[in-house]
């Protein structure tokens, strides 16, 4: 496990898991957003964002765990990718999540990435471009999604670990920290 990628609807803790596995392993943490979001919630051209990616995973030759997973990354971060941990929990989990994400950032105003302006805002969560609205349009479709590409004979050469709970992802964490010591 060098190079790892961390799926899962919004909420899920994929950047919290993706941080301390990297940690844990010594790999360098790729945050997939980081890359895309410029200032003001305008997103990077693919060509620069794919040129950030690729540079980001070059520079990581010893290994790397990438956070997220957008259709148009697909391609570049699978082919090299040799484990992708898909953290598949109910709704009800990633909804509690997301909610208290969302709401803390929105109190404290902090910027969301290092690259960008970004911060989640009151306007922003109740407006057709809601995280909110965009996680129930999104979790039965990523469930399916995720499925199909885990069955998908182009994908054979990665390894598949499904954590389908919070508890099920500690256990996950801490049995790395174990064969690491």
């Amino acid at each position: 496990m060098k190079f790892i990628n961390i799926i899962g609807t919004t909420g899920s803790g994929k950047s919290t898991l993706a941080r301390k596995l990297a940690q844990k392993r010594q790999l360098q943490y790729i945050e997939l957003d980081n890359l895309l979001w410029l200032d003001d919630w305008q997103e990077s051209p693919n060509d620069a964002f794919f040129c950030k990616l690729k540079s980001s995973m070059d520079a990581a030759s010893t290994g790397w765990v990438i956070d997220n997973l957008y259709t148009r990354s697909i391609d570049m971060i699978w082919s090299e990718v040799d484990t992708v941990i898909w953290l598949d929990y109910s709704f009800s989990i990633n909804l509690y999540r997301l909610t208290k994400r969302t709401l803390w950032r929105a109190l404290s105003r902090k910027p969301l990435w290092e690259n960008s302006n970004n911060k989640e805002s009151w306007k922003m969560m109740f407006s057709k471009q809601s995280i909110f609205l965009w996680m129930f349009q999104k979790y039965p479709q990523n469930k399916h999604r995720y499925l199909a590409m885990m069955q998908n004979p182009k994908y054979q050469h990665i390894r598949f670990i499904r954590l389908t709970s919070p508890k099920q992802a500690a256990v996950f964490l801490q049995q790395i920290m174990d064969m690491s010591e």
